[in-house]
Parts: C-alpha cells; sequence; structure tokens
C-alpha cells in the first residue's frame, strides 16, 4: 500500500497538524467565523448582556451622564509585514526576519463603533490592534504558494496560486522560488520567529472536554466513588463532581462557586423535575441502585438540613441561602440563576431552556456513580485516548490570544473613560494602545510562559539536524509533574497503537510524559456541530418525553434525542461519512450495554487513517491504486469515497482491524528460496468476497536469473470452513494501511527495530536527533547560534521506506562504515571505538561548527550609543585599550576580515561604549564626551575557527546590527562520540593507522572497530543484521529494504552473501596488521551506517590552575564559558576523606580555593585589624596593643561573618593551639 503512504505524504508535511491548527485560528472557513473572530464576538466588558453574535463584542464604559459603549467585530490578519522606524513598510519573509533579530509577524486589523445614548458615531475601519506572530509556511505566511511571489520578490501576482501537490511542474517552480526567497525548499515550517529565533509550540495533552470520568477516591480510609467531568463552552472549563458519601448521599459540588456539596436530588428539583417519580426514572439503573436512589429522595424530603425540600421553590429556597446568604432577595435569585445557568454543565446550554437537559444528564452521572458501587465495574480508564485531547498550536494561540484580548479591551475601556473625564473627543485609534496586546503574546512565545499558569509550552526549535527540528514540532507532552512516578501515566496504553510513537520517548524523569507522534496521524479540528444534528434528525433520532425507551445520543456530551434502532443509526451514519455527507473527523461510538451512542466533532482527537473493508470486501483495488500513483486521485479522495476512513481511539473500540492483509512466508512454498516484500504483486486487491490473496513475486535463483512465481494465501478476514475451504469473516471492518506505520519519524528510520530491545530502539531515536548532517540547505544564510554541518553525508545502503516520505533521503545524517566486531589491544573496552586514521584523513566523519556573534549599536538614555569601531583609533580616549596587535585583522568598520582565524579571546568585532558609572569618567560625577571604556566582541574562550561570514544589517531599536558567523572544522579525534541506529553508542579510544589495522584477505581495512561484547549483552541483533545488508547492498550496488516487520528477510540476505562469495554468517578471515598474522578466529565485518553526534571533546574539555573568581565569594568560578574552576564536590572530598589525604583536601578546598588570612582578638573573639601608620594590630574592644593572632580561614567563612555583623550580631571566635 506504498502508493497510498506516498500520496498521503504528497498533500501535506509532516507537521501539517499543526499548520492545519492555526490556520484554523486565524482564518474563516465553510462560512463560520474564525475562532479569533468569536473570541472578540464574545467579549463582554461592562455589561452581563448575552452574547450576540452579528452586532460583535461590546465594552460599556462606566460614565454617570451618557450611556455609552463600543462595539468590535470583523478582525483581520494582514499580510506579515517589517515596519522600519522611519514608518515604512515592506513584506517580511522568513529569512530577512531570522537575520535581523525581528518577529515573523501581522498587523491584526478591527473594525469598531462607538455609541452614545444609542446612536451610533462613524464606526472606525481596520484599526491596528496589535501584531500576532504567523506560524512559518501557514496560509497567511508569505512563502505558501499562494504568495510566494511576493517573498521571492518578483512582483505581485495574486491571481497566480501554485498547487505543488497536483503538478509536478507546479513542484519544481514552486521549489525554486523558495531557493530564491532564501528558503529551504524542504523545510516543513510549523514554527515562529520570535526576535530572530525559531521557537515551536509543543502540543499538550489535556484531558477531554464534556466527558464523564468515574474513579475512586483513595483520599480517605475508605474508598468512595467519584464522578468528574469538564464541561467546557468558549473555551472556559467548569468542572463538575458527583460523589456517593460511605452513607449513601449523592452529593454534587460545583468548584467554581465555591465548596458546599449539594444533594443531586435538591438539585435535579432546582432545575425543573419536581416530581419524585421523574428523579427515579431519570437515574434508575440496575435493580440494586433501586434503594440507593429512594434514600436519597426520602433524605431530601424528610430532612431539615435540607430544607425538607418536596419542590422546585423549596429548592431553590435552600440553594439562595447556602449561595447568597444574608444577601436582598433580586441578588440571591439572580445568584442561583447564574449557577444554574453558567456555572453547572455549561456545554448544555447557558440558558432556562436547558435546565431540564441538564437535569437528565446529572441522572445519567449519578446511575454511573452507583452502578460503580454496586457492581464489579471497574473505573474509567483516564489513560485511555479517547479521554484525551491535544491541544495544538492553534489551540494554544487561541487561548492566548483570548486572555490578550479581554486585557485590551479593559485597558481600552480604561482609556476611553479617562479621555471621556476629560471631555476629549472618542476616538478609538487614539485611545487604543496595540503595545498591551502585542506584548502579552510576545512574552508567552518567547519565554514559553503561557497563560493558566503553564511553562515550557513554546521552545527553541532543535536544529541539530533535520530530523530533530521534525520531532520536535510532533512531540506531544503531558501537564503531569515529571518528578512524581504516575506510572499509568507513563505506560504505553493500547489506544496509542498508530497515533503515538512506541519508542520515541526520553529516558529519566520525562519517560513516558513526552510522547511524539507517529507517523500518519491528524488531529481533528472543530466541526459545526449544527450541520451533525441536521444530519441525525434526518436519521429519525428525536427528543422524547420518555427517555428510557431506546438510545440516548450524545453529542460532544450533550444529549441530543433518542433513537429505537441504534445499530441501524450507527451503520446510516458511517455510511453517510463515507458519501462525504459528515466531515470525515467526525466519529462515532455504540455503548450496547448502556445504550448509549457517542458521537465526536471536537476538536484535538488524534485520528489515524484504516482502510475500509465493507462486507468482507477491501474497497481499495489496483485501478485505485494506478490512479493514485498517476496523482489522477489524491489522498483526500480515498476519504471522500470512502475507501479510507479516519479513526479515533473512541471509535476504534467498536472496530475490528486486520494488522496485515496477508501472512508472506519467509520462503517460498514452491521453490524454498527467500521472498521478498518488495518484489511482490497483489493481484486481486479489492475483489469482491474473495478470500484468498493472488500473489505474483519475482525470485531470484542461486545463479543470478530471476523469476516469476504465482502463490495463494488465505486473507486474514478469512477463517476455515468445515469444507476445508475458506469463508469471509464478517467480523473485520478494516485493514491497516502498513505496520510500520505505528511508529513515529525518528524510530521508522532504524532498519529491523522489531529484532532489537525496546531500550536500544528508544536509545536508537534519540541518538538521530543528536546526529550531525544537513539540517538546513539554507545554512549560510542562517545565523543560528549553533550549527553543525557533516561534510559528506551520505544515504544509508540498509534503509526504510520512511526515509523517502520523511526526506532523509534528501537530509542524511551519518554515514556508511566498513566495521568488525573484534577487541584490539583494550582500546575498544567497554563502549569505546577504534577508528582508521586513514578513513579520517580521507574525510570520514569530519564535520563544520558554525557560532554566530552578535554585535549592536545599543542607544543609551541621555543620547549615549555604542560605537562599532576600531577602538582607539579616533580622538576619544578609550579605557581599557588592548594592544594594537589586537586589532590588526580588524578593517577601518570595526568589523574582522573574512577568513582570518581567531581563536579564543580575540577581538571579532571592535566596539567602545560609554562609561557604565559615572565612577568611571573620573570627574566627579561629571560625564565627558570624550571618555569611553572598551566593549569588543571576543571569540568564546576555549573556541577556534575562521570568520566565514559577516552580516550586516540593522534591527529596528537599535540601528546598526553585526551578525559574525565564526567556522571550525571538526576532526575526529579520541573522545568524540559516534553511534549506530540501534543505540550501540561510544567514544573514540584510539585512532590507528591504516598499516597497523587488521584486514581481509581481499584486503578491505574497516573504519571502525567495536568490541563483540557490544552486541549480546544489548540485544540488538538488529545491529548485527544491517552489518550483513550493507555488505549485500555494496557488493550488488543497491539499496536494502530494513523497514520494520516487512524488510528483506535474513535468509535473502544470508543468500545474497553466499551468492557473492562470503560466508553466510558475515565472518571472515583477517589478519592482524602489525604482525601480518591471520587470526585464530574469523571476525565478523559488515557495512554499517554511523552517526557523528554533536557531543565532540573540542567541545567539552576543560582544564585551569588559577583564574577568574567571584566578586562576592572569592571562589573560582563555575563553567567551562566562564573560564571556571573543575568542581571539587561532596563525593570527591569524601573519597580523600576514606584515603586520609587531608593535607589534599585542605589544599583543595582551601589554599587553591578562596583561603585568606585575618586577624582575631585573643581576648574578646572578634576581628582585629592591622594599622600600618602605627605599625600595630587593633581590636574593636581592647583597642591597640590587644593580644591578636594570625588565622587562616576561607572568605565564605569571613563573608558570613560580616553578613551576620549587617544583622547586628557580632559574631566571637573562640580561638585554641593548634594540636
Amino acid at each position: 500500500m506504498k502508493e497510498i503512504v506516498e500520496s498521503y505524504f504528497r498533500d501535506r508535511s509532516l507537521v501539517n497538524h499543526q499548520i492545519a491548527s492555526f490556520d484554523d485560528c486565524i482564518t474563516a472557513r465553510d462560512g463560520r467565523l474564525s475562532r479569533m473572530e468569536r473570541i472578540v464576538r464574545n467579549i463582554r466588558i461592562g455589561t452581563d448582556e448575552k452574547p450576540d453574535d452579528g452586532n460583535g463584542g461590546i465594552i460599556k464604559l462606566d460614565v454617570i451622564d451618557q450611556e455609552i459603549y463600543v462595539r468590535i467585530k470583523n478582525i483581520v490578519l494582514d499580510t506579515p509585514v517589517v515596519k522600519e522606524a522611519n514608518g515604512a513598510q515592506h513584506a517580511a519573509t522568513p529569512v530577512e526576519c531570522r537575520l535581523r533579530k525581528l518577529t515573523y509577524q501581522s498587523p491584526i486589523l478591527m473594525d469598531c463603533t462607538i455609541y452614545k445614548d444609542g446612536v451610533a458615531l462613524p464606526a472606525e475601519k481596520r484599526i491596528t490592534i496589535g501584531n500576532m506572530p504567523i506560524m512559518v509556511r501557514s496560509e497567511r505566511c508569505n512563502v505558501h504558494p499562494r504568495h510566494v511571489f511576493k517573498a521571492a520578490n518578483i512582483g505581485t501576482k495574486e491571481n497566480l496560486i501554485l498547487e505543488p501537490h497536483k503538478s509536478q511542474d507546479d513542484s519544481d517552480r514552486y521549489s525554486n522560488l523558495l531557493k530564491k526567497a532564501g528558503e529551504d525548499p524542504l523545510d516543513p515550517g510549523g514554527y515562529f520567529i520570535i526576535n530572530g529565533t525559531e521557537r515551536a509550540l509543543i502540543s499538550v495533552e489535556d484531558l477531554a472536554p464534556n466527558r464523564v470520568t468515574v474513579e475512586l477516591n483513595t483520599r480517605y480510609t475508605k474508598n468512595t466513588e467519584v464522578a468528574k467531568i469538564f464541561s467546557q463552552k468558549d473555551g472556559v472549563r467548569k468542572p463538575l463532581t458527583v460523589e456517593k458519601r460511605r452513607d449513601g448521599m449523592l452529593l454534587a459540588k460545583i468548584s467554581t462557586v465555591g465548596t458546599t456539596a449539594i444533594p443531586v436530588v435538591l438539585l435535579m428539583r432546582a432545575l425543573g423535575i419536581s416530581q419524585d417519580q421523574e428523579i427515579f426514572r431519570a437515574i434508575a439503573g440496575p435493580h440494586e441502585t433501586f434503594k440507593f436512589i429512594v434514600a436519597n429522595i426520602n433524605e431530601v424530603n424528610d430532612q431539615e438540613e435540607y430544607g425538607q425540600s418536596k419542590d422546585q421553590e423549596s429548592a431553590m429556597e435552600w440553594l439562595q441561602k447556602k449561595f447568597a446568604a444574608g444577601q436582598q432577595r433580586e441578588f440571591r435569585e439572580a445568584r442561583v440563576q447564574q449557577l444554574l445557568d453558567r456555572e453547572l454543565l455549561p456545554h448544555l446550554g447557558d440558558n432556562e431552556d436547558a435546565r431540564m437537559k441538564k437535569a437528565i444528564y446529572l441522572g445519567r452521572i449519578v446511575r454511573q456513580v452507583l452502578e460503580m458501587a454496586i457492581t464489579d465495574r471497574k473505573p474509567n480508564d483516564k489513560d485511555h485516548y479517547a479521554n484525551k485531547r491535544v491541544r495544538l498550536a492553534g489551540d494554544l494561540m487561541e487561548d492566548l490570544f483570548r486572555v490578550s484580548m479581554n486585557q485590551l479591551a479593559r485597558d481600552l475601556k480604561y482609556q476611553l473613560e479617562r479621555h471621556h473625564n476629560r471631555k476629549r473627543d472618542l476616538k478609538i485609534s487614539s485611545c487604543l494602545r496595540p503595545d498591551v496586546l502585542t506584548s502579552k503574546i510576545m512574552h508567552a512565545l518567547a519565554t514559553g510562559n503561557w497563560v493558566g499558569g503553564r511553562s515550557g509550552v513554546s521552545q527553541l526549535l532543535d536544529r541539530t539536524t533535520f530530523l530533530s527540528a521534525l520531532s520536535h514540532m510532533r512531540r506531544v507532552t503531558s501537564p503531569l509533574v515529571r518528578s512524581q512516578p504516575h506510572f499509568e501515566a507513563r505506560d504505553l496504553h493500547p489506544t496509542q497503537w498508530g497515533r503515538l510513537c512506541p519508542n520515541e520517548t526520553p529516558e529519566g524523569q520525562n519517560c513516558g510524559l513526552v510522547k511524539n507522534a507517529a507517523q500518519m496521524i491528524d488531529v481533528s479540528e472543530d466541526v459545526p456541530v449544527e450541520d451533525v444534528k441536521l444530519q441525525l434528525k434526518e436519521m429519525d433520532v428525536f427528543m422524547p418525553e420518555d427517555w428510557s425507551d431506546g438510545s440516548r445520543i450524545h453529542v460532544d456530551g450533550d444529549i441530543f434525542g433518542l433513537h429505537k434502532r441504534p445499530k441501524s443509526l450507527v451503520n446510516q451514519f458511517k455510511n453517510a461519512r463515507r458519501r462525504g455527507r459528515i466531515r470525515p473527523e467526525v466519529s462515532i461510538r455504540h455503548d450496547v450495554e448502556n445504550k448509549d451512542i457517542f458521537i465526536n466533532t471536537d476538536k484535538g482527537r488524534i485520528l489515524r487513517p484504516l482502510l475500509v473493508i465493507d462486507g468482507g470486501t477491501l474497497k481499495v483495488n489496483n485501478e485505485i491504486l494506478d490512479k493514485i500513483s498517476s496523482r489522477e486521485l489524491e489522498f483526500k479522495d480515498l476519504v471522500s469515497r470512502g475507501f479510507v476512513e479516519w479513526i479515533d481511539a473512541d471509535e476504534e473500540e467498536d472496530q475490528f482491524i486486520a494488522s496485515r492483509p496477508f501472512i508472506l512466508p519467509q520462503l517460498s512454498p514452491k521453490s524454498g528460496l527467500p521472498i521478498s516484500q518488495a518484489k511482490m504483486k497483489w493481484l486481486n486487491i479489492g475483489e469482491d468476497r474473495a478470500t484468498t490473496a493472488k500473489i505474483s513475486v519475482e525470485i531470484k535463483l542461486p545463479s543470478g536469473d530471476i523469476i516469476e512465481e504465482m502463490h495463494e494465501f488465505p486473507l486474514t478476514w478469512s477463517k476455515e470452513n468445515d469444507e476445508g475451504g475458506y469463508e469471509l469473516n464478517m467480523d473485520y471492518t478494516h485493514l491497516e494501511i502498513d505496520p510500520q506505520l505505528i511508529l513515529g519519524v525518528c524510530a521508522s528510520l532504524i532498519p529491523y527495530p522489531e529484532h532489537n530491545s525496546t531500550p536500544r530502539v528508544t536509545g536508537g531515536t534519540a541518538m538521530v536527533k543528536q546526529s550531525l548532517g544537513l539540517p538546513s540547505s539554507n545554512y549560510m544564510l542562517r545565523p543560528d547560534t549553533r550549527l553543525h554541518v557533516l561534510h559528506y553525508p551520505q544515504n544509508s545502503l540498509v534503509g526504510t521506506r520512511a526515509m523517502e516520505t520523511t526526506n532523509f533521503l534528501r537530509r542524511p545524517g551519518g554515514q556508511n562504515y566498513v566495521v568488525a566486531v573484534m577487541s584490539h589491544h583494550g582500546y575498544n573496552m567497554q563502549d569505546a571505538v577504534i577508528m582508521n586514521k586513514a578513513s579520517v584523513e580521507r574525510g570520514l566523519g569530519r564535520s563544520t561548527f558554525l557560532r554566530t556573534y552578535n554585535s549592536e549599536r545599543r542607544r543609551y538614555p541621555g543620547g549615549q550609543f555604542e560605537e562599532i569601531e576600531v577602538p582607539g583609533t579616533g580622538l576619544v580616549e578609550v579605557k581599557g585599550l588592548r594592544t594594537p596587535q589586537a586589532y590588526s585583522h580588524l578593517e577601518a568598520d570595526g568589523l574582522s576580515m573574512p577568513e582570518v582565524e581567531l581563536s579564543g579571546g580575540e577581538v571579532i568585532v571592535g566596539k567602545t561604549s560609554p562609561p557604565r558609572f559615572l565612577e568611571e569618567t573620573g570627574t566627579g560625577g561629571f560625564l565627558q564626551a570624550h571618555e569611553r571604556r572598551e566593549s569588543s566582541m571576543l571569540i568564546r574562550h576555549g573556541e577556534k575557527g575562521y570568520v566565514s561570514n559577516v552580516f550586516v544589517t540593522e534591527s529596528l531599536e537599535s540601528g546598526r546590527l553585526i551578525r559574525s558567523v565564526v567556522r571550525t572544522n571538526k576532526i575526529p579525534e579520541v573522545g568524540d562520540k559516534f553511534a549506530s541506529r540501534h543505540g550501540q553508542k561510544g567514544v573514540i579510544g584510539r585512532l590507528v593507522p591504516p598499516e597497523d589495522m587488521p584486514f581481509t584477505r581481499d584486503g578491505v581495512v574497516p573504519d571502525l572497530i567495536i568490541n563483540p561484547h557490544a552486541i549480546p549483552s544489548r540485544m540488538t541483533v538488529a545491529h548485527v543484521m544491517e552489518m550483513i545488508g550493507g555488505k549485500v547492498g555494496s557488493m550488488e550496488g543497491r539499496f536494502i529494504d530494513g523497514t520494520a516487520f516487512v524488510g528483506e528477510k535474513e535468509s535473502s540476505l544470508r543468500e545474497g552473501l553466499v551468492h557473492n562469495g562470503f560466508h553466510h554468517s558475515g565472518r571472515e578471515t583477517m589478519y592482524n596488521g602489525e604482525t601480518g598474522e591471520i587470526y585464530p578466529v574469523d571476525i565478523f565485518v559488515g557495512v554499517i551506517y554511523y552517526q557523528k553526534l554533536h557531543h565532540m571533546v573540542s567541545g567539552k574539555i576543560h582544564a585551569r590552575s588559577r583564574g577568574r573568581v567571584q566578586i562576592l565569594t572569592r571562589q573560582p568560578t563555575e563553567g567551562r564559558a566562564r573560564q571556571g574552576g573543575l568542581r571539587f564536590g561532596e563525593m570527591e572530598r569524601d573519597c580523600l576523606i576514606a584515603h586520609g589525604a587531608s593535607m589534599v583536601i585542605k589544599d583543595r578546598l582551601l589554599d587553591e580555593s578562596d583561603g585568606i588570612e585575618m586577624f582575631v582578638c585573643g581576648q574578646s573573639g572578634h576581628i582585629a585589624w592591622y594599622d600600618p601608620k602605627k605599625r600595630t594590630y587593633v581590636s574593636p574592644i581592647h583597642g591597640e596593643g590587644a593580644e591578636v593572632y594570625k588565622v587562616q580561614t576561607s572568605y565564605a567563612f569571613k563573608l558570613l561573618l560580616d553578613e551576620m555583623k549587617s544583622l547586628g550580631v557580632a559574631m566571637r571566635l573562640k580561638l585554641e593551639d593548634r594540636k
């Protein structure tokens, strides 16, 4: 089914779900308002008026003499622009924003109208209310196919829209235009550019709103049953808890109005069910629940504690006493009305008409609690993915915009009131402050601190390699606290199959809480509920008087109606969806046991595509696959015609899915030779009521000739009948498109992962993200702080099908090495590896490290500014000037010449600044213009390289901006880290000359030698298989398919070795390069794809004797970047204590750290000092000539004494003779 997979990735990128979510947030679709527009129209400041979409949001001023309010609506995002300091504007491009440290953003425009005493003033159209950062490659982006002509600077051709996924010509043209605009054609987008840095929004996993979950409350000694629901409407959540106490009393709590528990029966009465019989019917479940319901009704009827509430009026009075005691009657009534309409289950409605529905829904919640208390029913599984929703970039930006827009509206109200009170004309343009909205949004994106107190939502995009950036944008994180065990939440759940990668998760405290999406997933967007409800009405769903007669229909948690024939309805609904009458992301599930049908149309459900089996026949056939290959059909056509269905975790509970169409044997039943999945063709795919698959296979004979064989294998959805033949199993509903699609983008690149131990595959996915390769083709235009580029990246000989869809073949991250598995003089003990020095000299494993240094011409208050120049060349006196040789490589403008070699501490950009403090001027507090200080940009300590690029541009605030890129060649050396894709990581233990390396009979010298103990203990069988596959691929000049579950089989690889003259085991006779002797055992040699990781010894090596110290404590500074000392910690100290090396401890922790000599008065114990004029020691108590002793102590101790003195506490030191 590779045609379907190729078609899917032709239409969309791997971060399409993030881009689609952002587009859905900012643009209007299908005649509906955009999410941003809905937020604006729901704004109510200074009034409780109910939302009215037609007129827009309302801001009412608190003024005495007039009734003044503002209507706001019609929000529009303009195209991304750069507004210069002089007011000029031009279209922004991502490459310009990266270079100039700008934010890639669009102005937000809105229409406002002021009403005075009901009379509208002239409307103010398209007022700029702030800026919104734009996601790269979204519909509003200037490098989107609709706008790329503008970005490529070849005129504005608004009428010409490219469709790269439909035609190869458009695809090539779009690619060329992107190159002209300075962008990488393979860059998927899906991130923001904030102040010149790329930031990704990490998807957040959240509990699904409007779903009832029943669980055990273990807070008390005896467990109690609790039902919880988070009722959500317009982005606001209102929790409701229903608990069965130990005495059988059923109580509800609405946490947003207080902690008071309300009897459920009383609450149902207040909602309008006054008759005991109706309450009983609304709750009634199994017979065992009857006594609890009757007991609760009697309790509320009889007990004075509950006001003996037997009707709606008395129930309302009880609520008024509890929630508005001591207030006036009107206020009490309004308070209870608000509780019932807006605080209690608002998703069912926020007016009086919805109260009966709320009472029925409450009865259903109570029934679930009672059923769990009485029967052996288990609590709801919170980790089931039907109970989870994923909040994507659009949802997160929606939350941020809602809070920011409300803040702007309140600020506008305040400013308008001020203007009115000062008798000024009211104009929105003069009162509105756009910075209020912009700064709130920018701060959240720049820091990651989101509304609602969540942190780490926005993260700096990992650009180590192309795959690491892709993986970062497909990450899904859980809000749970990392320090707690949360074993169940961390576990792999069956419902994550095909939705989340089972392997790609970090090790350590984030394990299982940070997950990554599987390859072929989508995340649902909001579908208009009205459209679905209209279809349901046509299918005879009705609102009954008696809810017990039939199956209840729930649409997004709202009880919509009843249907007498639920199975018929489900079939009707699915058929309508397959015909395109209902949107494909709408799901339906039939809960037969509880007589419920759940229909979900909400956003945030992870969907996965499956092939439809209808009546025992696969709907896709060879004709359809041919049309997909020729681009006559797209993937969305398969969905709209019912060949493929998007299924969420809830609907999957009702489906019976075949994992593969048939089982293909490793060896041909006819010839006994290996069968390759890649050389197989399924001839009768989609044949009506077929029970067997007719297969055509190309078989390679030992002579090298290829023959074609025909086979028949039983289909997975057929079963053996009594006569020995096969008949269809009608239970099957769907077929997996490809089994390897359960893996994420990183795990899918690992060949033969099913042969490895799982932790090794998890480790392998982490290594892929740390490997060096080609992160992007425009790296020469990217001023990234750190950037690694591998010199000669190669495609791997053994690969997977996912390498094509993830574009790994065009942005590779490794090289093919000849590897021998043997020990060599102990230099490759443990995880160390030995590398061939000649291979390194030929260019193996070489990379370039690019670091960008930024220097700005800042302006200071008072007209002071920094100047980028060669310090000391002007008439101004400069303090801290270096020697003339230090500036010899700078040109007249203060910038270093390209291709100059620089090392740590040398000047790369010359700069002078005004004095930092008045004391620096030396003029007693008067600034003089001709005094400046040296503040040049220096190369980091411990680094060296060549000046590769110098970008001279301007930022918006500071004027001149210099971005100098320094290039360092990284040649493999002892200590550098390398890893295979199977989690076999190791550092170079020795570089051996080629003449000393072992060699094979053919004269092949391995590039790398690894330890034999690395393989069996870690059970990385795929590592061995890849070595064999690489050997066969290099001999035959072909790509070996190692795709998970369907790759070329081991038997085929062994045949290939034998055919090419090797032993089938992969072992060879090898000779000792030092002595020329044959090794007594055969050595396993093969070709495998190795990755160079960014952990290089040149970036970590650190040593120092004496150097910089901290000003406050006088202890050595910390960290390699600050030329810090090597930390001598508690464990090192304990080791020396165990050895009795006391003088070494004294030397390390005192003499070489912060030792100081001070004087102590022997009589009073206070610190004394030496008076040089009188040449005597002085005690603060006993004066001159006191008995003073010299004491050696740490400066940290002296600092403690000084701090205690500042608090008014005089510490006294007691001296004793040294023993």
